[in-house]
């Protein structure tokens, strides 16, 4: 493990001289790639730093042992030794943790479709609770939000909205989301009390860079149509609303959030580029493994992970078998337990593959 840090460690300063490299600099591409390696490698290169003054500090104290005879001075620096002990069995563990092979997107923004499913009128309102519990753990968590396009109906519920979440590490958190949500409640039009069963998806994307994803112009089709939907001030008056289609791959986008036609292609362009990063991704994770993704974080879109029990006041998440009693604190934003429990479970299925290999 230490020649491994220590060559992490050389990695990591290569990459700081490179980086105040005029030359590198003025390759846009190449400095932001070059970046995001050094920001990867940062905690554990000071991690690596801590490790070795930890063992400084254990070789000093063993030698002084060795030369010390006082009996108060010995007692002393047996006391200095166990301290230096337990933390470096505290930096091995935390060591392994930042050693696991780590996913190149979580250090992204990320982009959050949602959409309602099986369900109808009670899907949509469902969807539209899902997109407030992701806005209000992103203010919890300092992330900036935007929306792409958002598509609502007249009740006030989503058939489709996209929206970004900028901040450090927003992807690392926000992956575990992708999937079919799942709610069982007395929807508000039900009369008679029954609990109903419907859903809502949501896809959870890295944002990609403008250099990142290169799109040929010729491969786009874009229209231009009069946007619509509840509560639009500008809806039906102009072509403002823009549909985008990538030809070669038959990805459709669409945007109507804006009155400018300019600001819908720009957003459309946001989120086609990062679904296209996706495609490519994937595309080379599966030809490198069948089973790179870790199964907790594999972001498929058609998995049932979780269900949203109201009279119960139960969610449970279906991947980790985790049922938590805080359902209204939950959607409320307060996501983080379940979050951290998720993230564990990736940890720890690393570790285990780590040892058995």
């Amino acid at each position: 493990m230490r020649n491994k840090l220590r060559s992490l460690k050389k990695r990591y300063e290569e990459l700081s001289a490179l980086l105040s490299d005029v030359e590198v600099m003025n390759d846009q591409k190449r400095y932001r790639e070059l970046a995001r390696e050094h920001a990867g490698l940062s905690e554990i290169a000071a991690a690596s730093d801590r490790y070795e003054e930890t063992l400084r500090g254990i070789e000093d104290c063993k030698a002084m042992l060795g030369e010390q005879q006082d009996s108060e001075m010995r007692e002393l620096i047996h006391a200095e030794l166990s301290e230096l002990e337990e933390r470096e069995t505290a930096l091995v563990e935390e060591i392994r943790i930042l050693l696991l092979p780590k996913d190149p997107n979580d250090d992204r923004n990320v982009i959050i479709e949602i959409r309602a499913g099986t369900g109808g009128d009670e899907a949509a309102l469902f969807g539209a609770d899902l997109l407030r519990m992701y806005e209000r753990y992103a203010e919890r968590h300092g992330f900036k939000t935007e929306f792409l396009n958002d598509n609502m109906t007249e009740m006030g519920g989503v058939k489709e909205v996209v929206l970004s979440l900028s901040g450090k590490g927003a992807y690392s958190r926000m992956k575990y989301e992708s999937g079919v949500h799942r709610v069982q409640r007395v929807p508000e039009t039900e009369s008679g009390g029954r609990i109903h069963t419907s859903a809502a998806t949501v896809a959870v994307l890295p944002e990609a860079d403008d250099v990142e994803v290169e799109i040929n112009p010729a491969d786009l089709q874009i229209d231009t149509y009069r946007s619509g939907g509840a509560g639009g001030q500008h809806v039906n008056k102009t072509e403002s609303a823009i549909r985008i289609t990538h030809l070669p791959t038959g990805l459709v986008v669409q945007c109507q959030d804006e009155r400018s036609q300019h600001k819908n292609k720009d957003k459309a362009m946001r989120v086609l580029k990062s679904r296209l990063l996706e495609l490519y991704q994937n595309e080379a994770a599966q030809a490198q493994s069948e089973n790179r993704r870790s199964q907790v974080g594999s972001g498929d879109r058609s998995e049932r992970i979780r269900t949203y029990n109201f009279p119960q006041n139960r969610i449970t998440d279906h991947r980790i078998g985790l049922t938590l009693y805080k359902l209204e604190a939950f959607m409320d934003g307060d996501m983080d337990e379940l979050i951290e429990a998720l993230i564990l479970a990736e940890r720890t299925a690393l570790l285990t593959g780590e040892s058995a290999e």
